[in-house]
């Protein structure tokens, strides 16, 4: 087989179809951005998960002046409460579970409340009395937390017990929403980089039915006459795989790295060796679907 000719071929076939092409690679590299972000959200949401679930508290709310009467109908806890809830950490049937806990009372929770919201006008209102004294619990095994939850719900002078990784459930429920709306995209955008492989192909064939004609003459194979329509394909779509592994990796640099890891030191972001990482399944596929969707058309639309 003469590569030079497959080569100068597929070269011709490009030239002629360049615009056809270039929309190939744009559809490609748009797509696959799309499907590279996803992946790395997902990283991104199990690296999240395993980082915060761990740090997880369970929070015993006490009851305040201003709890609702029909759960705190004694007002606010006394510290009898509070020195039953310390028995009751402390006791053996909760202590294997427990790795750490502590207390925060109304003048901490207050400062803590002022820090948070700082920049927000409800600081203003807000007083030390309203906010709950509260006992912070450290699980061995966050899993465990339904254990401390029944052990204190109902417990007089308790407004609830809470569990943060429900708050945690949440946020991570609107980033995989995210991820699949991504994937979503990606996937009609796949689909519509196919299409366009395949009609890419078939004008070409078209074009070039004469020269088709004079190499089945000659006793060319089936598979040499279709190979430069295939490589136009794959070359198109190694193409448009590379611009989208370039995108990500601009991403996760400038957006990712530069901004967010700045703004939120406290949890760990994808990196640059995750995006390099995901390089070559980006090229994968873009090279893998075009090559099947330029075979599929030169096979159907060609009578060789």
């Amino acid at each position: 087989m003469r590569f030079s000719f497959v080569f100068s071929e597929m070269g011709i076939a490009i030239k002629r179809n360049l615009s056809m092409v270039i929309s190939v690679i744009l559809v490609t590299f748009i797509s696959l951005t799309f499907v590279g972000t996803a992946g790395l959200l997902q990283q991104q949401i199990g690296s999240m998960k395993t980082y915060w679930y761990d740090k997880a508290q369970v929070a015993i709310y006490l009851c305040t002046k201003t709890s609702p009467a029909e759960i705190c109908p004694q007002g606010e806890a006394s510290k009898d409460v509070q020195v039953t809830v310390t028995e009751r950490l402390k006791s053996t049937t909760l202590a294997p579970y427990i790795d750490k806990y502590y207390f925060e009372n109304h003048a901490q929770a207050y400062k803590t409340f002022q820090k948070e919201f700082k920049d927000n006008s409800v600081a203003k209102y807000v007083t030390p009395e309203q906010l709950n004294e509260t006992f912070w619990v450290n699980l061995k095994d966050p899993n465990q937390a339904p254990i401390i939850i029944e052990s204190f719900n109902g417990l007089s002078g308790v407004e609830e017990v809470k569990d943060q990784r429900t708050y945690l459930d949440q946020i991570f429920s609107i980033l995989n929403i995210a991820s699949l709306a991504a994937l979503s995209i990606a996937a009609l955008m796949l689909f519509s980089a196919v299409l366009l492989i395949s009609t890419t192909i078939r004008l070409s064939a078209v074009m070039r039915r004469r020269e088709i004609g004079i190499m089945r003459l000659v006793g060319a194979s089936n598979f040499y006459i279709q190979l430069p329509f295939i490589l136009e394909g794959v070359v198109a779509g190694v193409i448009g795989s590379l611009l989208a592994g370039g995108a990500i990796l601009g991403i996760v640099q400038v957006f990712v790295q530069g901004f967010l890891a700045k703004q939120l030191p406290f949890t760990s972001f994808v990196g640059i060796p995750d995006a390099l990482a995901l390089l070559p399944l980006l090229v994968l596929a873009g090279g893998g679907l075009a090559a099947i969707a330029a075979a599929a058309a030169i096979r159907r639309y060609l009578r060789v």
